[in-house]
């Protein structure tokens, strides 16, 4: 992504159905509000700080539209940095789909790209300046020995034996360390603070450790890396951000940024602030936990549509702007807690029933035969694209006298309060006519495999001369022109609402039927070679999104949501 204005938000970022930027306020914006007022700062700088080894999840979305949405409210710039310091776990497919990720959301971070790997000539020479001033020291305890030193958080931690190594000793083994003379994890550069300090994190905290192995951007010129407690706060300042907007397990982690800040010749201090990450419920946002769900064959990859990162949401159909509202919706909080994924699927509906165009599509069709329509005939009747945005127009769908209808949509016995088609009940074809079931035709098995049907020429386009209004409207295909499709159902990829809980494996939880695939649907000829990444709304079933499996002969759809929202239902019902 080339050079332009940094932190621009995208003419679909803020539409007239978005919550304006300066009707928003949280305790964050407070905080840069003062700033500003008050001198502190003159410019807000934030920026976004993934680790390019693995893709971004819908927790990204909030910290991303946070990050990018205050620095635009405020005039100011947010950057991308990626924290590369782990060269084992990142890879350039990852760097990649976290920049389409933040464009697709609306966001543009212009020219301000950066990566930690820039600046480790600096950090490592800011590490040398630690142990000049006694403040820093190369230790030979283990990984497993550094724990059991460390303490617990009712035990102070010890000394480590090599703690009080003269400099010119830490000074000549740091730089062997950084000649390669040493194996993966001999040896490490640990900061001198306080050993017996109540926060864990500052005693004896690791900075450098070695690492043999390529760098995606520095190759083989280094062998050791910094650790991301050292590493984040001296880029932060190394860019003269203003803000370093993090979620609440670094707050612990602050005593230690500011440490290295006050400790170090850095060329700007910026302060930490801490919010709430987002947890939803049927839904797991570990990095970790992914990986494994993508290794172990759980999902198609990480962009499975039942996957929660934004790859995966649009692939699904999850627009943008649901996804910023969202975001908007939560707001910014101080303490943890856990939001119902019905909040966000409401949301995605909002967007979409504003959004997306109708279209017509049979899941599980059954054949009509309107008898006393004229064999070979076909009629074109015009079909809104979306009663809510009059000025999207009409279409022209084919009608003729061999339809498909939903099964569901015919019972030969009907309880009471089933509406739709029956024996000898009347009912409306959406912009078409008037239908009457007259006979059911079984096949040896007693399954119903076509009805018999007739229809009232007066009533086309969907309303009678007479007034008369059927109780159910029915979308249909006409079965010459209707499109095979296949079409994926997605449910929650995990069954309970707190996956892992009661000592369960979280892997256990996985819902066996989060996907149906459906391989005997049809849709409308429009969809024929649909445009993939976009939300379409089949009329009466719910919003789907045409996949990237997609082929021309086969076009392959993945329901983003029903068109049932229990969220709205419940909100309305407290209000």
């Amino acid at each position: 992504m080339g050079p332009r204005s940094a932190v621009v938000l995208s003419s679909a970022t803020m539409d007239k159905n978005s919550t304006p930027p300066s009707s928003r306020s949280d305790f964050l914006r407070d905080i840069v509000a003062s700033d500003l007022a008050s001198g502190r700062v003159r410019e807000v700088v934030t920026r976004f700080p993934p680790e390019p080894n693995g893709y971004l999840h819908i927790g990204h979305a909030k910290s991303i539209c946070l990050n990018f949405g205050i620095a635009a409210e405020f005039g100011g710039t947010c950057h991308l940095r990626f924290d590369d310091t782990n060269p084992s776990k990142e890879e350039q497919e990852y760097i990649d789909a976290i920049q389409a990720d933040i464009a697709w959301l609306g966001f543009d971070w212009g020219d301000k790209t950066y990566y930690t790997s820039d600046y480790f000539e600096q950090l490592y020479d800011w590490a040398v300046y630690l142990i000049k001033h006694g403040k820093a020291y190369v230790d030979d305890l283990s990984a497993e020995e550094i724990r059991e030193y460390r303490g617990t958080l009712t035990e102070p931690g010890r000394n480590s034996p090599w703690r009080d190594r003269s400099t010119e000793e830490n000074l000549d083994l740091f730089e062997r360390m950084r000649a390669g003379d040493f194996p993966d994890g001999y040896r490490v550069l640990r900061a001198k603070i306080d050993m017996s300090s109540g926060n864990i994190n500052l005693r004896d905290p690791v900075m450098y450790r070695i690492l043999h192995s390529t760098h995606p951007r520095t190759g083989d010129a280094w062998c050791i890396y910094p650790s991301y407690d050292f590493a984040h706060g001296q880029s932060d300042a190394i860019e003269g951000i203003t803000h370093s907007i993090c979620t609440l397990e670094f707050q612990d982690h602050r005593p230690l940024y500011d440490w290295f800040l006050t400790n170090l010749p850095v060329p700007s201090v910026p302060r930490q602030y801490e919010f709430a990450r987002l947890n939803l419920t049927h839904t797991v946002l570990s990095k970790r936990v992914l990986l494994r769900l993508v290794k172990e064959g759980l999902v198609r990859g990480w962009d499975d549509p039942r996957m929660p990162t934004i790859s995966g949401i649009r692939r699904r159909g999850f627009p943008a702007q649901g996804v910023r509202d969202f975001a908007a919706m939560i707001g910014v909080a101080r303490a943890d807690s856990v939001v119902e994924i019905e909040m966000l699927e409401h949301a995605v509906r909002d967007t979409l029933n504003r959004t997306a165009p109708r279209r017509f599509g049979v899941l599980d069709p059954i054949r009509v035969v309107i008898e006393n329509y004229r064999e070979g005939a076909v009629e074109y009747v015009d079909v809104p694209n979306n009663p809510e945005e009059p000025d999207a127009g009409t279409r022209a769908v084919p009608f003729s006298r061999e339809l498909l209808i939903e099964r569901d949509d015919f019972m030969e016995d009907p309880p009471e309060k089933f509406y739709r088609l029956a024996p000898g009940r009347e009912v409306r074809l959406r912009s078409a006519y008037f239908i009457t079931a007259r006979q059911v035709v079984k096949n040896a098995h007693g399954d119903v495999v076509e009805l018999r049907c007739t229809y009232d020429p007066a009533t086309k386009g969907g309303s009678a001369p007479d007034g008369r209004r059927p109780r159910a409207t029915l979308h249909w295909l006409s079965a010459p022109h209707a499109v095979p499709a296949e079409v994926r159902l997605y449910d929650h990829l995990f069954a309970s609402p707190y996956p892992g809980t009661g000592g369960r494996d979280i892997l256990e939880d996985v819902n066996p039927r989060s996907e149906t695939v459906l391989r005997t649907c049809v849709v409308e000829p429009s969809l024929a070679q649909p445009v993939v990444g976009q939300t379409v709304q089949f009329e009466r079933l719910g919003y789907f999104c045409a996949d990237p499996d997609s082929t021309p002969t086969m076009p392959v759809f993945n329901r983003t949501l029903t068109l049932k929202d229990t969220w709205a239902k419940l909100r309305a019902k407290t209000a």
